[in-house]
């Protein structure tokens, strides 16, 4: 792993226990890239270095990698995919998008539906939200009693710790993005006739508790940020540099697990193709 890239991750992730203030962190930091241009083509590059490495994680086949992606209404969730995977071959990467609960899973524990989409060995899984809907939507919307919310938190750790010690490398982001930039993408997303479907009235009400979801979130952090799943604050206002920054940590984190391509048992020179 090079200086720059330790230097990255040191600045965006959360220490196991530390709290976290939100209006501290500038969503629109312009102290990690300084070129937009020569930013994007590096995300480019990171892109396909991400392709090579998954390929040998595929291979190898021992090995899983989970990509944790939570964040508010429009905070580039569905972008960052598009970024950062785009090069990725489509066969060992799967990406599951969580929305409400349906009746069947309502009628298990709420990491039963989770478990069921964790990325399998030689694959990167990629969470567009995740299980800890359960502790922000669900603790703003009241939508679970208080005493349960709060056993959630431990829960989630010794879940993600389950799957670390089964080779499943974890590696989550809260795209963090402010008021004001949100507001601009809700109402681009009015303006834009081919952006409509985008648009969920539902996100106007979420917005009225954007004080709660602060909260919500900042406690996440504060509790869920572990040795094994460790979070990062990506500031996410502007888009270039949100990706570029979850690029350059997964590239970095592939790297440093390091797959290999399998040794076969045969010699290639005992075999001619006629």
């Amino acid at each position: 792993m090079t200086d720059e890239e330790k230097a990255l991750i040191e600045k965006l992730r959360v220490k196991p226990g530390e709290k976290i203030r939100l209006r501290d962190r500038d969503a629109r930091d312009k102290s990690l890239f300084a070129d937009e241009q020569e930013t994007r083509i590096a995300t480019e590059a990171l892109s396909r270095e991400i392709d090579v490495l998954q390929d040998r994680l595929y291979a190898e086949g021992s090995r899983a990698l989970l990509v944790v992606l939570q964040g508010t209404d429009t905070s580039g969730k569905d972008g960052t995919i598009r970024s950062v995977f785009n090069a990725t071959g489509p066969l060992g990467v799967s990406v599951h998008a969580f929305g409400p609960p349906t009746k069947l899973e309502l009628a298990h524990d709420f990491l039963w539906r989770v478990h069921a989409v964790c990325p399998r060995r030689g694959t990167i899984g990629i969470f567009n939200r995740s299980h800890y809907e359960d502790v922000l939507i669900g603790k703003v919307r009241k939508l679970a009693p208080k005493e349960v919310i709060e056993q959630r938190y431990e829960q989630i750790n010794a879940f993600e710790k389950t799957l670390a010690e089964n080779g499943t490398t974890i590696l989550k982001f809260m795209l963090h993005i402010s008021k004001d930039e949100q507001k601009e993408r809700l109402q681009d997303r009015l303006d834009d006739p081919t952006k409509h479907w985008k648009f969920n009235p539902d996100d106007l009400e979420d917005r009225e508790h954007w004080d709660d979801y602060q909260d919500a979130y900042e406690t996440m952090l504060h509790r869920c940020s572990t040795p094994w799943a460790p979070w990062h604050i990506v500031p996410a206002d502007r888009k270039w540099v949100r990706n570029a920054a979850i690029a350059g940590i997964v590239k970095a984190t592939l790297a440093d697990m390091n797959p290999q391509y399998p040794k076969v048992s045969w010699n290639p020179k005992d075999f001619s193709l006629r």
